[in-house]
């Protein structure tokens, strides 16, 4: 049985967020929040690989206000295993370092064979946090994972694809270690079957504070948080234009100049 461990982020409406301006953080407090893109595709990967082999156990953790909590319930009811929100006052502004060392400490106690998580989130884009986890777990770490080949996932190693500007490469990692998927992957979340929707998941959603961790004032949330915010804007993504060639003679140069220009001719 493989037991995968989903590190996920709900993430503000970036449209319409508050902002608390003296300490430079978002409001996620009685905000509209919603799965991060990327996070939902390794959830959705997950129980993909839960749907060919039932004995699969996912766990999803998330560090965040307890508000979340009607979010984490839904992910229970699609076939997620257990849910786990890790929440406290003391966390409040925690920064990337500081929020790796609430989640690695978690993680730690944990039993895993593989830890998937998003690369990017779109509140922050900094990619910060998996490879902050791989250094505090002594685990291998990739980012930008837009494939990972099920037939050849097992407990000791898996084999994905990860696209750069250049190419698409294929490696092969061994396990444990955290596997970091992108929105450009073809997973998606499944919809919440209609006779699951009311179910009760209350018994699996587990609740971790600092009283569990045992982190010091000093250590987490703004005073544990070492960066300093000196602007912040909202991303704006690049929409990918499509082109349908013809095999005839103006396809065929098109595509030699596309690779020449590229670098492959």
């Amino acid at each position: 049985m493989m037991r995968l461990i989903c590190i996920i982020k709900f993430v503000p409406d970036v449209d319409n967020f508050k902002y608390d301006y003296e300490n430079n953080v978002l409001i996620r407090e009685n905000v509209r929040l919603t799965l991060n893109p990327d996070d939902a595709c390794a959830v959705a990967f997950a129980l993909k690989v839960k749907a060919k082999d039932p004995e699969t156990h996912i766990e999803v953790v998330t560090m965040a206000p307890i508000s979340v909590k009607p979010h984490m319930e839904d992910l229970l009811r699609l076939g997620v295993d257990t849910g786990t929100i890790i929440s406290d006052r003391l966390y409040v502004g925690s920064d990337t370092y500081a929020t790796s060392l609430v989640l690695g400490r978690y993680l730690s106690s944990q039993t895993y064979d593989v830890i998937l998580s998003g690369t990017h989130a779109i509140d922050g884009d900094t990619s910060h946090i998996p490879a902050q986890l791989g250094d505090l777990l002594g685990l291998n770490q990739m980012s930008g994972i837009i494939k990972v080949d099920e037939t050849a996932l097992s407990k000791t190693s898996a084999v994905f694809e990860v696209e750069t500007e250049d190419m698409i490469a294929t490696y092969e990692m061994m396990l444990p270690a955290i596997l970091s998927l992108t929105r450009e992957s073809s997973y998606k979340l499944p919809y919440i079957k209609r006779q699951d929707m009311d179910l009760d998941v209350t018994n699996r959603l587990n609740i971790i504070s600092n009283e569990h961790l045992g982190f010091e004032v000093d250590e987490v949330g703004i005073k544990g948080s070492p960066t300093k915010v000196a602007k912040t804007y909202t991303k704006e993504f690049d929409q990918k234009e499509r082109t349908v060639i013809g095999t005839d003679d103006e396809g065929i140069t098109l595509v030699y100049e596309f690779l020449k220009e590229k670098g492959f001719i």
